[in-house]
């Protein structure tokens, strides 16, 4: 049990790659906070069931109202606040473009989601984990920055900027002993994603990697559980990668 008693918020918790972090650290023992704009409540029933500990809170993480009241809900459950995993982003509902068919409102939308989420999140958790003179935020980028994916610029942008975001703020929380990190996915199957994406658009994901394989929400969970626990714990300001090799020139 890795995560024992620990208590994990994963933004965007409640479906997809979401639900396999809340999943997988409820199997490590955690505590787990679901919070998405979606329904929580069947993931929460799913971690319970299996003999888990879970909140489910109602979220749009672009509202700042929000992200404070989910920091508020998890210490009155809870009484703490140990790892934050944001993970909440606009991508799979994305039509792919050239930058100059993106609506504007679009962008804003892109950004207000994947990059204001992830500091609004951080500064709602951020005077519990000073309190405790130790925590951990686990941001989620993404491959496409690392490649420079065309036709989702504003996704990809925002996904550089999580990369910043991640080894700016863990200059400025390290003193407090509070580590950030990311992880960089590759291109995974998962609700959205699957059904939105061609088999030919598939296949040239998998040609592209060095492990010749569709990528799955389970390929993520070891990496996120890793950032959580303490066997990561002298490691601070860095983003994995996750995808099979597919970003590797």
């Amino acid at each position: 049990m890795r995560l024992e008693d620990k208590v994990v918020i994963v933004t965007g918790g409640a479906k997809g790659i979401g639900r396999a972090y809340s999943l997988g650290v409820a199997a490590e023992g955690a505590r787990v906070v679901v919070a998405d704009i979606v329904d929580p409540k069947p993931t929460v029933t799913e971690i319970e069931a299996r003999g888990g500990q879970a909140l489910g809170v109602e979220c749009d993480v672009s509202r700042e109202a929000d992200t404070l009241r989910l920091a508020t809900e998890t210490i009155a459950r809870f009484g703490r606040i140990d790892v934050l995993g944001n993970n909440a982003a606009l991508y799979g509902t994305l039509k792919r473009r050239s930058f100059m068919e993106i609506p504007v409102e679009e962008w804003d939308k892109v950004m207000a989601i994947n990059l204001r989420g992830l500091f609004l999140c951080a500064r709602a958790v951020f005077p519990a984990m000073k309190a405790q003179g130790k925590g951990t935020i686990i941001n989620i980028s993404s491959s496409t920055f690392f490649k420079g994916v065309p036709h989702y610029i504003h996704y990809t942008t925002s996904k550089g900027g999580v990369v910043g975001f991640t080894r700016s703020l863990a200059r400025e929380l390290g003193e407090f002993g509070i580590r950030v990190n990311a992880i960089a996915p590759g291109f995974t199957l998962s609700g959205e994603n699957e059904s939105n994406i061609s088999e030919e658009r598939k296949q040239e994901n998998v040609r592209s990697r060095m492990l010749k394989r569709a990528e799955v929400p389970q390929d993520l969970v070891g990496t996120f559980v890793f950032l959580a626990s303490d066997d990561s714990d002298f490691m601070t300001g860095q983003t994995l990668l996750v995808d099979g090799g597919g970003s590797v020139h």
